[in-house]
């Protein structure tokens, strides 16, 4: 279902825009010219009111509607805009038996907030949303994650496990490997996963995983799986992100169709919660080592304003990071990693 809720403040300040504006993006997202009289009429809207959504559309990330005297507007790339149909086709039985909901956003702060705001006071799972754009994604330590509309992937994924909080530690690593797998089937070959929760291309970040935990220590719990990956960034959005970054569009011939890879993500977020609800995270940490960009190398962990150097060892069974260094082997289960660089060595 298509949602564009207006039930809090927050929410207010870009869904209910978007709404409004959503459906001139469709009428446009053909790659032709249309007349602000052709639109007004199908819109049932004054040609000043096409006009002003126009303007308003151009001020998105992402979105570009160029105006031509004597032809009207042309919006310039087109984009690839969300279908529920087409994602959902992508699911196998297995799969689509516990997706609950599919929700298609519109706009909204985050998808993994609007998840949690919207479920259920008792715990429920199969619940996913997926949004064309995020204007305050997060990553984790609340770094801004830069979106545009209708290009990139913005997907989250609740599910209730019967764990414990504590057993859960290890489930961005069980995603990670889930979207390893579905994104060097693309072409991809060169990807890779580094601790404990981001991908990454040639040396530089595709995407990112945000696992947000809530209930009962000793179970269950509800997890909030979000995954936001780079197809096609814009020139705006590049020059706002502070580290080495990489989309799909650069390095791929032709990008995948977004809705097509959604699918086959989203299949693959409720394939690993019913493993890991079963095994916890065994299953993967052999395929693990397969993505593992700093094996055997010498790294910094970060933890606040404390930081630990040593040789990168891989990942317990736990899924913490293991350092060895002058103090011996031991294994952290927080933190940020880095590689050392030559000057501190």
């Amino acid at each position: 279902m298509y949602v564009f809720p207006a039930t809090k403040t927050q929410a207010l300040v870009g869904i209910v825009k978007l709404q409004h504006l959503y459906p001139l993006l469709r009428e446009l997202n053909d790659a032709r010219f249309h007349s602000g009289e052709a639109l007004a009429q199908r819109l049932g809207l004054t040609r000043a009111a096409i006009w002003k959504q126009v303007q308003a559309l151009n001020r998105y990330p992402g979105v570009g509607i160029r105006s031509v005297r004597g032809k009207g507007y042309l919006l310039d790339p087109s984009l690839q805009l969300l279908d529920q149909q087409a994602i959902e086709v992508r699911l196998p039985d297995r799969a689509g038996q516990h997706l609950r909901e599919l929700h298609i956003l519109a706009e909204t702060h985050s998808t993994n907030d609007w998840l949690r705001d919207r479920l259920p006071s008792h715990l429920h799972t199969g619940h996913a949303c997926i949004a064309e754009y995020q204007h305050a994604a997060r990553g984790r330590r609340g770094r801004r994650w830069e979106c545009s509309v209708g290009s990139n992937i913005y997907l989250s994924l609740a599910w209730r496990f019967d764990l414990g909080m504590a057993d859960l530690a290890g489930l961005s690593l069980a995603v990670g490997v889930s979207l390893a797998r579905t994104l060097r089937e693309l072409g991809l070959e060169t990807l890779g996963l580094k601790w404990p929760n981001d991908l990454y291309l040639d040396d530089r970040k595709l995407g990112g995983i945000l696992v947000e935990a809530s209930g009962e220590i000793a179970g269950p719990a509800l997890a909030i799986v979000g995954v936001g990956i780079n197809i096609r960034l814009g020139e705006e959005n590049a020059r706002a992100i502070e580290q080495p970054w990489i989309d799909m569009a650069s390095v791929l011939q032709a990008t995948p169709d977004r809705n097509r890879l959604a699918g086959d993500l989203l299949a693959g977020l409720l394939d690993t919660c019913l493993i890991y609800q079963k095994q916890g995270l065994t299953p993967f940490l052999e395929e693990w080592k397969k993505y593992d960009i700093y094996m055997g190398q010498e790294v910094v962990l970060h933890m606040g304003s404390q930081e630990i150097t040593g040789t990168y060892c891989g990942l317990d069974e736990r899924g913490g990071l293991v350092l060895r260094n002058s103090g011996g082997r031991r294994s952290w289960y927080a933190g940020e990693v880095s590689l050392r660089s030559v000057r501190s060595q």
